[in-house]
């Protein structure tokens, strides 16, 4: 099989963390210029913002020069630019680091930050903000985890070892312990593990169970439970599949406190509105580190405020934030 070339080095520098647009042009179509692939690419309610780029001349090739709208095409070539980065609002809690060296730094991420940019999300996310904080304008993400959902996430230092890393949670070499706060159901058998197959297709908000040879496996255990008819959850994914204890959870008809998708979708709450946290958190993550082969037990900080906010004198229902 032949290697893919690896693309040249970016000829622009990251902006607030987020690295430029890079478009590696296919190796045949009909397109005489640059400007109508791009135009066709990114699809006509994006033109006039192609044209715009290029008036500009923030459209370059690998040598960091202005390339015209009218240059010829030319199968294989790249170019970069930057987006116009969309108006965000500030997610208004601290990203911790709990573990950092040469290798890897281990963030305890809030609620509602994205942990990579994407769609609307990118200067306010995980990654763009630890680049900044930190200087390290090479980290990258090792896996991700969803914007509602608080914990513990794996970032690289060096590009070249990220590979070794990504390979740790594809090959379920990372143990991965959570904690969620839900009803308490007096009728549920617990521990138990559940066993289905789940389902996100592209533009979809949720994810489903589907009949079929299961591809998600959660462990849910009972920690703790309250008057308030509330409990604490241990949860042990053994794969990771898209919202994957957020479905297990509903279908077990105890859905986690403050999701907005599961059991029902509700309508999304104003922007800035940080009042319900989903409450799920990525508690711990244990591994072997595959460049120096440290073993780290890792554990977040972070409380679940359904549950640490409970007045035991007053017996009333716990607050979500």
């Amino acid at each position: 099989m032949r290697r893919r070339t690896a693309p040249p080095p970016s000829p622009l520098p990251q902006r607030d963390g987020v690295d430029p647009v890079r478009v590696r042009l296919p190796g045949d179509g009909p397109w005489a210029t640059v400007r109508e692939h791009l135009a066709e690419r990114f699809g006509p309610e994006r033109a006039e913002a192609v044209d715009a780029l290029f008036a500009a001349g923030r459209i370059v090739g690998a040598d960091g020069r202005a390339v015209a709208a009218d240059t010829a095409y030319a199968p294989g070539m790249f170019v970069w630019f930057h987006r116009d980065l969309p108006a965000e609002e500030p997610v208004p809690f601290p990203l911790e680091v709990v573990y950092r060296d040469e290798h890897v730094v281990v963030a305890d991420k809030p609620h509602f930050l994205a942990t990579t940019p994407r769609g609307s999300h990118v200067t306010e996310t995980a990654l763009a903000r630890l680049r900044r904080e930190l200087g390290l304008p090479s980290l990258g993400a090792a896996h991700r985890l969803d914007r509602l959902t608080a914990g513990l996430v794996l970032f690289t230092v060096r590009p070249e070892e990220r590979g070794a890393y990504q390979t740790l949670f594809r090959d379920r070499l990372v143990r991965k312990v959570y904690e969620a706060v839900a009803p308490y159901d007096p009728g549920l058998a617990l521990p138990v593990t559940v066993r289905s197959r789940i389902v996100k297709e592209r533009g979809t908000l949720t994810a489903r169970e589907v009949p079929g040879e299961p591809n998600a496996v959660s462990r849910v255990e009972l920690a703790e439970q309250r008057p308030d008819g509330l409990a604490r959850y241990r949860l042990v994914p053994r794969t990771g599949q898209t919202h994957q204890l957020r479905v297990h959870m509903s279908a077990l008809g105890v859905p986690i406190l403050g999701d907005p998708l599961y059991p029902e979708v509700t309508a999304p709450g104003p922007a800035g509105d940080f009042r319900r946290p989903l409450q799920l958190l990525a508690r711990e993550l244990e591994f072997t580190d595959p460049v120096t082969g440290a073993e780290h037990r890792l554990r977040s900080r972070r409380t679940l405020a359904a549950w640490s906010s409970y007045d035991d004198r007053g017996g009333g229902r716990a607050r979500d934030q």
